[in-house]
């Protein structure tokens, strides 16, 4: 079976890749979605309304499906042995993706709560959390490319 996959390794690499940039472009775009809602939407307005489509779209049709495919990728590469479970780059890596992933989490959470009207948080702190995802694709892209350690 891993023969079989192997193969495939260069398609299943460029899945992954692609996969990481729909994921990350939605990871900088939906905290700039919120800066606009906390700052700029009154509940049950309009533009509150239009948001609130845009943010659940952005989540759900392009964000989510490509986390998935991201990890279905990786885990894929894992197992063909990109991993090297030796190299502190690796880990590095790793924990930058679950830190990612966490980033994930907590972003849908905001959006359930601008969707039920109950945000309580500023356009500033939404302009801050947009920073989290940067700091950990720079982790993520350095530790692979360059493996410094």
């Amino acid at each position: 079976m891993l023969d079989a996959l192997m193969t495939f390794y260069p398609w299943i690499k460029a899945l992954h890749i692609m996969s990481v940039i729909a994921w990350m472009a939605g990871m900088f775009y939906l905290p700039r979605l919120f800066v606009y809602h906390a700052e700029k939407a009154t509940a049950g307005s309009e533009l509150d309304l239009t948001l609130q489509t845009m943010e659940e779209k952005l989540l759900r049709v392009i964000m989510n499906p490509a986390m998935i495919a991201t990890w279905v990728f990786g885990l894929i590469l894992i197992g063909l042995g990109a991993f090297d479970w030796g190299a502190v780059w690796s880990w590095a890596k790793l924990a930058a993706v679950l830190g990612m992933s966490g980033m994930h989490g907590w972003l849908a959470a905001r959006r359930k709560e601008f969707a039920a009207g109950t945000n309580t948080r500023t356009g500033r702190t939404y302009r801050m959390m947009n920073e989290v995802p940067t700091v950990l694709m720079f982790v993520i892209v350095i530790a692979v490319v360059v493996r410094p350690f």
